[in-house]
């Protein structure tokens, strides 16, 4: 067990959130350049948590951009150790629990497949949320 002082927010966040926040920092600055690379590209493949698109303008497509941004603004307060940045992780990781399960369960049963996939992102998101709520109190305790 580590018993060291805690003396920045960034602390409390396991190795495994780090390398995710890391990425979604990227994430969420690629999802700026590809606005504007969907200007000069008509298909560019894009994917978050079973949504799918190969058109940056169109709905889906716009909606995977947001996602990116989203995520990227939450690491963004999580890596700089902002007030805001547990309260807003938990309130994307429930957006991507949500998208994920409807992608899953409802889905196949509207358009009548018998496909199940089980999206992996699940494996992530649901101990990325109970982890934020976790250690949402603690973290406001700690002053930047």
């Amino acid at each position: 067990m580590n018993n060291k002082p805690i003396n920045r927010r960034r602390d409390l966040l396991p190795l495994w959130i780090k390398f995710f926040t890391w990425i979604y920092l990227i994430f969420g600055v690629s999802g700026l350049i590809l606005l504007v690379i969907g200007l000069f590209f008509n298909e560019v493949n894009l994917s978050i948590y079973g949504i799918a698109s190969d058109r940056i303008y169109s709905t889906y497509g716009i909606l995977i951009i947001v996602l990116f941004i989203f995520n990227g603004i939450i690491a963004y307060g999580l890596w700089c150790e902002k007030d805001w940045g547990p309260k807003l992780g938990i309130i994307g990781a429930i957006i991507g629990i949500g998208i994920c399960s409807y992608i899953m369960l409802i889905i196949p049963f509207l358009y009548g497949s018998r496909n199940f996939t089980i999206r992996i992102e699940l494996i992530i998101l649901i101990p990325y949320l109970l982890k934020l709520q976790k250690l949402q109190k603690i973290w406001l305790r700690i002053k930047q």
